[in-house]
């Protein structure tokens, strides 16, 4: 079994983020940790593949990427991917988290974003999407988008089709007799969030159902918490409630539970990702599932043809909407994978 940077970070105590920075000579490590995880890498014999990277094509041999959070597995699920699909290339993969404000240039920016650090770029899910497309453009660094928040833009860009999801999550209610709904959607200035709440909006209402009550909310347990005893306290009716992730889910179920009240039996609860817990938690939670892994293999597929400008990117394991004029930096592709629902045990028929 091969040994990859995550196992260094976890032998070392240190994030990934720190230990990309060491493998990268980065000289902003602090010479306790850089020791740290170069006796972690000798304990494990963890040695990055230098003959591959040196027949990479680009000048680094780095590719960055650029993620609101670490504390998600969906994420973490897809930069695993992206790690390992790029040590097959020879690359390296250095993270950067995304709130990088520059208060010396007064704007939006991010320390990856130079040619002589990185041959190409990944922003998932980036907060600051439009700044750091300008940035990049400027700067002619390759770069693809995952989960990005305006269609528009003349990018490669690789999504979940959320939609469907929330199709899939209002299907399931109905298929199991529940027409008394609840729904807790996502923040509305994130495109995600809001189709999901289009498409599970949309099959309630082509069945001649609207919501009994609906809160934006924040994809936090808390959230999920606080909106559900919020509704129990005012003796709201509903027999299922949908939210826009599995932590607003698992706060509801925690909420009712509380309460007195049993999931699925009192009360089914679907959540939305798939998030590591989901099916470890009791009762674990019926959800709609994102392909981690065909997202982050995607990704590293469409950049690397980038960085070899190579124009015929080749067969897609998805079928993807896409020109095939100019170059990569100024067409529109936008590669769509389907989301799958999950059925455990917080949904159940109506007694």
């Amino acid at each position: 079994m091969s040994v990859s940077i995550y196992d260094v970070a976890k032998r070392s105590g240190l994030s990934v983020v720190t230990v990309s920075r060491v493998i990268n000579q980065a000289s902003s490590v602090r010479e306790s940790n850089r020791q740290k995880v170069l006796q972690a890498m000798k304990e494990l014999n963890y040695r990055p593949n230098s003959a591959a990277r040196s027949l990479a094509r680009g000048k680094t041999g780095t590719i960055g990427l650029v993620l609101a959070t670490l504390q998600d597995s969906v994420f973490e699920g897809i930069v695993r991917e992206v790690n390992e699909q790029l040590e097959e290339l020879g690359y390296f993969l250095a993270l950067s988290i995304d709130h990088s404000f520059n208060s010396k240039l007064n704007r939006v920016s991010n320390y990856l974003f130079q040619k002589d650090r990185v041959d190409g770029i990944i922003l998932l899910s980036s907060i600051h999407e439009v700044e750091y497309i300008q940035e990049l453009r400027s700067k002619k660094i390759p770069f693809v988008l995952i989960d990005n928040h305006d269609l528009s833009v003349k990018a490669t860009m690789i999504r979940v089709d959320n939609y469907a999801g929330g199709a899939l999550a209002a299907q399931h209610l109905l298929d199991l007799g529940h027409r008394d709904i609840g729904l807790i959607y996502g923040p509305q200035h994130l495109l995600s969030a809001r189709e999901r709440k289009q498409g599970f909006e949309q099959v309630l209402a082509d069945n001649g159902i609207t919501p009994v009550i609906s809160t934006e909310a924040e994809f936090e347990i808390g959230d999920g918490f606080r909106v559900a005893q919020n509704w129990i306290k005012q003796g709201v009716h509903l027999t299922a409630i949908a939210t826009a992730d599995d932590f607003m889910a698992w706060g509801v179920i925690q909420a009712y539970h509380e309460a007195g009240l049993r999931v699925p039996h009192d009360m089914s609860v679907i959540g939305y990702d798939d998030q590591d817990f989901a099916c470890d938690v009791h009762p674990s939670l019926t959800t709609v599932r994102q392909p981690t892994e065909s997202i982050g293999r995607e990704a590293v597929k469409r950049l690397a043809a980038m960085l070899n400008q190579d124009l015929e990117v080749g067969k897609s394991e998805v079928e993807g909407q896409a020109t095939t004029q100019g170059l990569y930096h100024e067409r529109q592709e936008l590669i769509k994978f389907q989301p799958q629902l999950l059925v455990r045990s917080s949904t159940s028929s109506i007694i």
